[in-house]
């Protein structure tokens, strides 16, 4: 570890944020709002209120997590602390095992956008999916300081170029796009918001870097803060606007936001609809790639994973090992994926029981670790959300279960490394 890897500041308010908001605001947007108007009709927006009300006990009380007990294994060391190692193993190994695939599976869903827009077939599609996963591992080999840098120039890009889509496409808006409001009655307010479930998980992947914030206890709520309001913004004025502006046509669009940003700019809305997904899904991955690395580190280190693994895990150093693991992952994902034509879908929904199980444990952890009053009130709050999510899981929860039983059963042929 060098002087340089040691020296402060560590991430500043605004890097800290901006991986958040690069965390929670994902490939989503690009295709959500079609779907949740597929299924409500302009009713739709009620589903993304909910969804942005929702999310914030969530939120805070990984923050409130974070602030107290930072520490690069994030919702695997709260789990420690609440449950003991078996749990924290489980946790780990749930949020390391998900990245891989679900990084793959967004960087192919931005490849097909890239694909749409210049051609070239299945190997566009792929090229553009490695590219993407090498940028995100490359930025990272350089510490999360230059992936806080990287990440706080993208987002506001990212913020800018959304905000000026809405902005410049609301000429085009007519109050007539939200009649019928409910098209398909009121009751699939309900279906479209278990739809939009997804596009809110996020929270959990910066609790492994609260150690690298200049100031943890202060930090981590204001940028918690700062990405809900940005996130939630962003989600509602790009709802919003889909609604009114491409009307009854958003539900039969399968790039409503290149139609936006078409209507915005002019121009092919297939190529604006690429350059969308290549900035989200980087953004996306960039700040999970962050904190793998950091929790695969922590991982080794407390005797979860192989200690050849643990170079890395204190504030401060950068954990290449775990980095290039978790990347060269990835790669095989990818390969396998692409030679094989596994669905996509499957993809998603694997990662999902995978992510929802390091929730539900770590809300858990939350109710059982922070302190009597508001925080903990929160955290019960956050885990009826939760269990929502478990439930529209199902099935899928089955991988998790698998991964669960690998790592207890690695952790029985191990002594924890302290």
């Amino acid at each position: 570890m060098t002087v340089r890897e040691q020296a402060p500041p560590g991430l500043t308010l605004g890097q800290g944020t901006a991986l958040y908001v690069g965390a929670v605001l994902g490939t989503g947007v690009i295709a959500l709002p079609a779907l949740a108007a597929e299924v409500a009709g302009p009713a739709s927006l009620i589903a993304w209120l909910l969804m942005v009300v929702a999310s914030a006990p969530l939120a805070f009380t990984f923050a409130a997590l974070g602030a107290r007990h930072p520490d690069a294994g994030g919702v695997a060391h709260y789990a420690r602390l609440a449950f003991g190692d078996r749990a924290s193993a489980v946790v780990g190994w749930c949020f390391y095992a998900a990245v891989p695939p679900g990084s793959s599976a967004a960087a192919l869903f931005a490849g097909h956008y890239v694909e749409s827009a210049v051609g070239g077939g299945r190997p566009t599609v792929v090229g553009s999916a490695v590219g993407l996963t090498l940028v995100a591992a490359l930025v990272n080999w350089f510490g999360v300081r230059m992936s806080g840098r990287a990440q706080l120039g993208l987002g506001i890009l990212l913020v800018g170029f959304l905000a000026a889509a809405v902005v410049f496409a609301l000429p085009s808006a007519s109050a007539a796009n939200l009649q019928p409001f409910a098209p398909h009655g009121w009751q699939s307010i309900a279906p479209a918001t278990a739809l939009l479930v997804w596009s809110f998980v996020g929270w959990e992947a910066i609790t492994h870097l609260t150690g690298e914030f200049r100031s943890p206890t202060q930090d981590l709520a204001k940028a918690t803060t700062a990405a809900l309001v940005v996130v939630g913004v962003i989600y509602l004025a790009v709802a919003v606007t889909v609604i009114l502006v491409l009307g009854a046509s958003a539900a039969d669009s399968p790039a409503p936001l290149g139609e936006l940003l078409a209507a915005a700019f002019g121009g092919d809305a297939r190529l604006l609809a690429a350059l969308a997904a290549v900035l989200l899904t980087l953004g996306t991955m960039n700040a999970y790639y962050a904190g793998a690395a950091k929790l695969g580190a922590a991982l080794g280190r407390d005797g979860a994973l192989p200690a050849w693994l643990g170079r890395g895990s204190q504030a401060g150093e950068i954990p290449r090992r775990s980095l290039v693991v978790n990347a060269s992952a990835a790669l095989v994902v990818l390969g396998v994926v692409s030679a094989a034509e596994i669905d996509l879908g499957a993809i998603v929904l694997a990662t999902s029981g995978l992510f929802v199980t390091v929730y539900a444990v770590g809300v858990a952890a939350a109710v059982r670790l922070l302190e009597p009053g508001r925080a903990r009130l929160t955290a019960v709050v956050a885990m009826a959300t939760v269990l929502a999510l478990l439930a529209m899981t199902g099935v899928h929860l089955l991988w998790a279960l698998l991964v669960a039983v690998a790592a207890l059963a690695y952790g029985g042929r191990k002594t924890p490394h302290r």
